[in-house]
């Protein structure tokens, strides 16, 4: 009896073991399982939105509850850069994680017209490698949805569009809502005059993207680009928003640019709402900028421009922070992230490598200017690898060029024969050598972790730091200047 009872407990100690392996066997492949599972992007990416257009990063009348939310149980960037301080050269620095200035796209882009300069025939070229392109070859799915404005010649076969670039599905203008946010009649769907729409545009491209999601065939993972045109100008905005605002604004322009920020808000909450429905278990949600606020009344045209910079310095157009330090927020639905407010160095150059990262695509053979940060999405932790640089050649700013590194900043005026550059829109073989042979002068430095408003020039007073940054500084700008992409007139 004695003997069969421990020849039972043998029978169950064994029978315990081989379960729990298998369990732990289990586990592991679950976990290594759940670790490969491509999860969708969606990048939703704001048109001249400020720093402290959010209340969540500080506006106090602006209500945006749907961010401020995505923030709380997400990501907050306190320290993130957009890849110029202008439209077009930042989404192509976006979409390349390279300077745009290598892709040939350093300003605006016109529409087709001659001009002196050649910015007309400015675009995003065929051999630029995308992240929708990327992503497409690892099994993704990828929709554009809303502005485009990274050619001149939008919608023609004399330059690519966003089909060339990897986007299966696009509904897109090439620069602004037209003639505003409101009933815009200017969208092309994939190559096809949309013709006017009902409606404000922010609506209009997440009811798009929701219905692209909605009707996809496959289920592949996706990779969904919500690019909003506010609120860049000209506003127009719902008028319930507008009466809500116009007690607590200076006047009906500010109480419209309120509201448009506050449209925008709504409809990135009714874009989530469904995402966390249908695709909550596995869906990475970043928001963000091209650039910061516009300038008040810059342009003839301008009326309602009411954006913050907030504490920062500088608006678009700016190499100064408040040029291209942007809001941005990070929140991968499903997924056990590091949360909180981080103060990490990020730029919008890391998207490329960090979607590539976590989809378990092949990065592009070509030296990249970002990097991944996967890790820093589970762990807080981020160390960059190279310093953030911008050479911003139509800068409102005296100082075009700058450079940040760790806590620190420095900036420089460009000169040739003692004298400053003028502005300049293009980079093409009319120019190239009065460019190129420019000396970098009059530097200033800043330390942007005790003084976010580059209100004080440290140059002096910090001669070590100094000399290291404006060493590191040359070698960067040398760098960028010889892989800028140099227009020739017949191209």
């Amino acid at each position: 009896m004695h003997f069969n009872f421990v020849k039972y407990l043998a029978v169950v100690c064994l029978l315990v073991s081989f379960s729990c392996k298998n369990e732990t066997k289990t586990t592991v492949e679950s976990i290594v399982q759940e670790d490969i599972k491509q999860p969708n992007i969606v990048l939703l990416l704001c048109d001249d939105l400020g720093y402290g257009d959010l209340s969540s990063f500080g506006h106090s009348i602006i209500q945006t509850q749907h961010l401020d939310a995505l923030a709380k149980t997400g990501i907050k960037l306190t320290n993130f850069y957009s890849t110029a301080p202008v439209c077009s050269p930042s989404r192509v620095g976006l979409l390349t994680g390279r300077s745009p200035n290598k892709a040939g796209v350093y300003d605006f882009i016109p529409g087709p017209k001659k001009s002196k300069d050649n910015r007309d025939l400015v675009h995003m070229q065929a051999d630029e490698v995308t992240i929708p392109a990327l992503l497409k070859k690892a099994g993704y799915d990828t929709c554009l949805s809303g502005k485009w404005h990274c050619n001149s010649r939008f919608n023609s076969k004399e330059q690519p569009q966003p089909n060339d670039f990897g986007f299966d599905h696009w509904f897109s203008t090439h620069n602004n809502a037209s003639p505003s946010h409101q009933n815009p009649k200017n969208f092309v769907r994939n190559g096809e005059k949309v013709g006017e729409i009902e409606g404000f545009s922010s609506q209009i491209v997440v009811s798009e993207a929701i219905n692209w999601l909605e009707n996809k065939k496959s289920d592949k993972p996706f990779f969904l680009e919500v690019a909003f045109h506010e609120p860049h100008e000209p506003i127009a905005s719902p008028e319930d928003l507008v009466q809500k605002y116009l007690p607590l604004a200076d006047n009906l322009q500010q109480a419209e640019y309120f509201a448009n920020v506050e449209n925008v808000d709504i409809a990135v909450g009714r874009l989530v709402a469904f995402l966390k429905e249908k695709y909550g278990d596995n869906t990475l949600v970043i928001f963000t900028s091209d650039n910061g606020p516009e300038t008040f009344m810059r342009y003839s045209k301008a009326k309602h421009s009411y954006g913050t910079p907030g504490e920062l310095k500088g608006m678009k157009l700016w190499t100064n922070e408040a040029g291209f330090r942007v809001p941005c927020i990070v929140n991968w639905l499903g997924k056990e992230t590091f949360t909180g407010t981080s103060e990490k160095v990020v730029s919008a150059l890391d998207f490329l490598p960090t979607f590539v990262d976590i989809a378990g695509a092949e990065l592009p053979k070509r030296t990249l200017d970002g990097q991944s940060i996967k890790k820093f999405l589970s762990t807080g932790d981020l160390e960059r690898e190279k310093p953030l640089i911008w050479a911003f050649y139509d800068a409102i700013n005296e100082h075009r060029v700058a450079m940040r590194s760790g806590d620190w900043k420095i900036m420089a005026r460009l000169e040739s024969d003692n004298k400053v550059l003028p502005n300049i829109h293009n980079l093409y073989d009319g120019n190239e050598a009065y460019v190129k042979n420019a000396e970098l002068t009059n530097f200033v430095l800043f330390n942007l972790k005790n003084d976010i408003s580059e209100s004080e020039d440290l140059a002096s007073k910090e001669p070590a730091v100094f000399e290291k940054m404006k060493a590191e500084f040359l070698v960067q700008y040398k760098d960028l200047l010889n892989e800028s992409h140099i227009w020739v007139r017949n191209e």
